[in-house]
């Protein structure tokens, strides 16, 4: 899923406010097809993790409760111009992503 991960960034101080918006379905394994009636099986991001010039600023656990393609925004300290941000996120059906972003 090349290409699911949009980041934009701001500095104000040592302070990154970090945006991103992430393409993905995120089932809930608790829908039918209205076609088939069959259930849609469960696909969503389970484990989301950015690191900072090679350091973790967030780990995040997600389930099935966060709706699809969704958007994450959070800050951090310690951020100058120029840095690398890398985010990168892995489903419970093992496909994953990553995108990295020059502060």
């Amino acid at each position: 899923m090349a290409n699911s991960i949009k980041i934009k960034t701001s500095v104000n101080g040592d302070v990154c406010n970090v945006k991103s918006l992430i393409k993905h379905v995120m089932e809930t394994g608790q829908r039918k097809d209205a076609k088939t009636g069959k259930v849609i099986p469960a696909k969503f991001i389970q484990e989301l993790v950015c690191t900072h010039n090679g350091k973790a600023v967030l780990n995040a656990n997600w389930g099935t409760a966060v709706s699809a393609n969704p958007y994450l925004s959070f800050e951090f300290r310690g951020a100058k111009a120029g840095d690398k941000l890398v985010l990168s996120w892995t489903d419970n059906t093992g496909e994953s992503d990553s995108a990295e972003h020059t502060v």
